[in-house]
This record gives C-alpha cells, structure tokens and sequence, in this order.
C-alpha cells in the first residue's frame, strides 16, 4: 500500500544481513513478530516485540533479521514528524513500546494483511502512533521479550499456559499478570494471535496444503485451524487464502 511519498506504510521481513544504507527519509520500525538485530548510526540494539526503532533522516543503518520475523516500517517526511519529535527519538533511536503503542501497531499490522488499511486509516493512525512512541512514560515488555520471541520462532510446539510460565520463569499467576498490564490480553488470546498470523502468512505466500499449515502453527488438524481461523477472523483458511491470492 503507498501513500503520497514519502508517507508509507508497509510490512516487511528481513534476510539474514543488509549492507549499511541511508535514505532522505526518517524511518520507524515497529515489531510485529520476530527479533531484528540493527545498527543505527552508532548504536546497536535489537527490535522486538516491546521494543522498536527509529531511523533518523541521513542516518546510516543496517539490519539483520534473526529467523522468521515481521515489522511495520513506517517512512516519513520532514512534513509528517515535528523537530521535537525527531531531537526525542534519535537521542535513544531504539524507545520501547507502550501497551497503547503495541495495541497500535497490532492493529495496524492486522490491517494491512487483510488489505483494509485505506489511506484515510493510515493518516489517522500515523500521529496516534508517533505521540504513543514519543511519550515518555513507555514501559518496556522486558520480562516477556525473551518468550516472546521463543513462541514466535515456534508457534507449532505444544505451548500451553504452563509451559510458557516455566520457559518464562515465572509463575501462571504472574504470567496472567504480565500479559495483561503489557499487552492488555491473556497468554491463551495472544497465543492464538501469533497462530493465526503465522497460517494467515503461510496462506498467502505458499501453496502448502492447509492441513499441513494447521500442524506447523500447532493445531491438531485442519478442523482445529478452520474453528480457530472462523471464530477469530469470520473466515475460513481456504477462503483467506483465495482472497490473499486474488490480492496479490
């Protein structure tokens, strides 16, 4: 989906390794999934779930994604960020993320794979975005990132809630806890999220059979993964997969 450049807003996958680039733009990218290692100007860091990074005008970078991840990446113009906001995000080019601002990009992310993410929706969303990453009360996922990041890798293991509370380090309790005052959900509904972005992208970009896409998210068999996909998305995974390849 383009806009009027240089507003953009897309989804991207990164390779293993990049060379070091600039642009005449700055550049937010913000994690759906995965873990990306990057170098912007002098600073090394990583982006992932609960952590994102900017990328000012002119600055050079580079990034390296590790295994299967996701990002929004959002290009923006002198006209679209204020000074304030650029002197704020390039002094800590690498600014945790909100629970406001996970919630912003999941919607975003969501938005854009099911095609509905209009040029009117991506204007009102873009300032709520960068006043949600410019305020300085934003609270790191820290205690979740490592797990996070494991579940993603391999949404097909058998997680249940358990098992991500020992991978964690933590107690189910506590686990509960976390999820709802980071990510404002539960471990079972975020789990499903993850699943289900991982089929919905298996879908689009392969022809492997959907029973064999339902064992690799981690469902049991195909009537598992039409269930999960009818209850969650209103469709079923032969219908998204038709309307995904009507789209491309």
């Amino acid at each position: 989906m383009a806009l009027p450049p240089p507003l953009q807003v897309d989804l991207r996958s990164y390779a293993a390794h990049s060379d070091e680039h600039s642009h005449s733009f700055s550049q937010l990218v913000l994690p759906l999934a995965g873990t990306l290692q990057m170098r912007i100007g002098a600073h090394d860091g990583c982006v992932q779930q609960g952590r994102a990074a900017f990328v000012p005008s002119g600055t050079l970078h580079s990034q390296a994604g590790r295994g299967a991840n996701r990002s929004l990446v959002l290009d923006l113009g002198d006209a679209d960020v204020t000074g304030e906001f650029v002197e704020h995000m390039a002094a800590r080019p690498f600014a945790p993320v909100s629970p406001a601002a996970y919630r912003l990009i999941s919607y975003m992310g969501l938005a854009l794979q099911q095609g509905s993410a209009r040029g009117e929706i991506v204007a009102h969303w873009v300032p709520l975005m960068l006043d949600a990453l410019s305020a300085r009360t934003a609270r790191p996922v820290s205690r979740l990132s490592a797990l996070l990041a494991m579940v993603e890798t391999r949404p097909g293991q058998p997680w249940t809630t358990e098992s991500m509370a020992r991978e964690a380090c933590l107690s189910v309790s506590r686990l509960h806890a976390l999820f709802r005052s980071e990510l404002d959900t539960t471990p079972a509904a975020w789990l499903t999220q993850v699943r289900l972005e991982r089929v919905q992208e298996w879908l689009a970009q392969t022809n492997q059979p959907i029973a064999q896409i339902a064992l690799a998210a981690g469902y049991s068999d195909q009537n598992a993964l039409t269930r999960a996909m009818r209850k969650a998305r209103g469709i079923t995974p032969a219908a998204w997969r038709r309307q995904a390849k009507a789209r491309a």
